[in-house]
């Protein structure tokens, strides 16, 4: 799952400043829009997506060794509150200066709250390979009758540069996973950071190509609800100073976790892997 699917924006309301945010402290607008944009919610969801990329990795790295002390390696490491806090601090160091109060008032209001419950909705279906397998191939029949909807949806990918910013936290983090590896000894002999980084560039095609398919399955499933002129009001508001402000504090705040998390589990990799071998 490293492909985030980004809390996407709106702007209807964007411009009029909400009454109770005017009455909030900064620390307290952050946390009702951390709480309006559903974060809370698809942690949880990223969690279970995590636990399953845990499996995987073992099931390509050391199969042998695979049960219940992974398993609990795993599970401590996608810790929700710890991802909640480290998300919270990042996405609030972000925000100093925005105009939260231009977010609050679109994401506390119609049709802001819809779209949120939508994306979070669309992820947790996403979970069941038959929907995520179906969803797939919705998307790319629309990519190839270039359906009005497609164009729409693709609009918004392009305002919010969505396929590159994920390329490059997906490269990013795919590094932080070698790192853990090599800090944790379970590399090859010669293997150095400069080498680990050129195989990780090796991996930007594929990258590239699954990133596109994910985001836009996502997205053309989650808002398949939402009327032409929601869509081109989320797709005005991603235009927006506070649009790409948001976006901007998003990717960081996520990015950096996912960082995390997969330096921790190259580590916890290496852990399994030399203990394997003794």
């Amino acid at each position: 799952m490293r492909a985030l699917a980004q809390i996407i924006f709106g702007t209807a309301c964007a411009v009029l400043a909400s009454p109770v945010a005017g009455q909030q402290t900064a620390p307290e607008k952050v946390e009702a829009l951390y709480e309006a944009l559903g974060l809370p919610e698809m942690m949880q969801i990223m969690r279970i997506e995590g636990i399953d990329y845990g499996a995987t990795i073992a099931d390509d790295m050391f199969p042998s060794a695979a049960g219940p002390r992974w398993d609990a390696m795993v599970s401590e490491i996608y810790d929700v509150e710890m991802m909640h806090e480290e998300v919270r601090a990042a996405f609030a160091e972000e925000l100093e200066g925005d105009d939260i109060d231009a977010m609050l008032a679109f994401f506390t209001t119609e049709p802001g709250r819809t779209i949120v419950q939508l994306e979070v909705s669309a992820r947790e279906a996403l979970l069941d390979d038959a929907v995520d397998e179906a969803s797939k191939e919705a998307a790319a029949l629309a990519a190839a009758d270039q359906t009005p909807r497609f164009d729409m949806v693709t609009a918004y990918v392009a305002a919010n540069d969505l396929i590159e910013t994920n390329v490059v936290g997906a490269l990013n983090s795919n590094y932080a996973f070698y790192m853990g590896l090599l800090d944790g000894g379970a590399m090859p002999d010669g293997m150095t950071a400069e080498l680990a980084l050129q195989d990780v560039w090796e991996q930007e095609d594929d990258i590239r190509a699954s990133t596109s398919e994910w985001v836009y399955s996502f997205l053309y499933m989650a808002y398949e609800p939402l009327s032409d002129d929601d869509l081109q009001t989320y797709i005005d508001f991603s235009k927006t100073d506070a649009g790409q402000d948001l976006n901007d504090a998003l990717f960081t705040a996520f990015n950096g976790m996912f960082d995390d998390i997969s330096r921790a589990l190259g580590l916890a990799s290496s852990r399994m892997m030399t203990s394997q071998e003794l």
